[in-house]
């Protein structure tokens, strides 16, 4: 928990951008158990708002889009990461993995931890995956993850969100991790920055 430094800046990033999301729900449901900590400001960015293309070129010479660009400074500020991601036909949404690709710094040497969901597997498959992807991205992957199986079945005769005292401890877990590795990491970027050598980017 606070150590003293500085409240750390959490962002829990959307990963679906289907219609009907439960991730939306989800996430929302995280932020809220986050903000009732003193450690982390929490920022919650929904990649269905932010419009990012999904055309890439291979040329360091042509400027990203202005949609990246408005995105990347809100990335780059994250002390630590929250992913939600839904589980489909095994694996997780091409929109979470464009948005990975389009930054490369900005995930530099910082904690991630996931919010999944799907069927009888709660969306651990896709999990599997992230942290390969994460870890090719110079990011540290927590083990303690937020699981949500058969997921459709969250929801009560309100429109509610449902929740379980194990989702509720799963989430204190992985948020206490975060905590942990982000504020070691931070330390040892301030030390000595995180550099590895990506071709430059024109940003203009």
């Amino acid at each position: 928990m606070d150590d003293g430094d500085d409240r750390l800046r959490l962002v829990i990033l959307v990963g679906a951008a289907r219609e009907g999301r439960f991730g939306l729900a989800a996430a929302e449901w995280l932020a809220t158990r986050a903000r009732l900590r003193s450690d982390f400001e929490v920022d919650v960015i929904d990649l269905a708002t932010a419009w990012l293309p999904d055309l890439m070129t291979a040329d360091p010479a042509v400027p990203r889009p202005s949609a990246v660009r408005d995105l990347s400074p809100w990335l780059a500020a994250a002390d630590a990461f929250a992913v939600v991601t839904q589980e489909h036909r095994s694996g997780y949404p091409a929109s979470l993995k464009n948005a990975i690709d389009w930054y490369d710094s900005e995930w530099h040497a910082k904690p991630v931890g996931f919010v999944c969901y799907g069927g009888p597997s709660g969306g651990l498959w896709a999990v599997a995956q992230l942290r390969q992807v994460f870890a090719e991205s110079h990011a540290v992957t927590v083990p303690e993850t937020v699981s949500f199986d058969n997921y459709q079945e969250r929801w009560g005769s309100e429109g509610q969100f449902l929740d379980t005292e194990d989702c509720r401890r799963d989430a204190l877990a992985m948020l206490d991790r975060l905590d942990w590795w982000a504020r070691a990491l931070r330390r040892a970027r301030a030390r000595e920055p995180y550099t590895y050598s990506y071709p430059a980017r024109a940003e203009e």
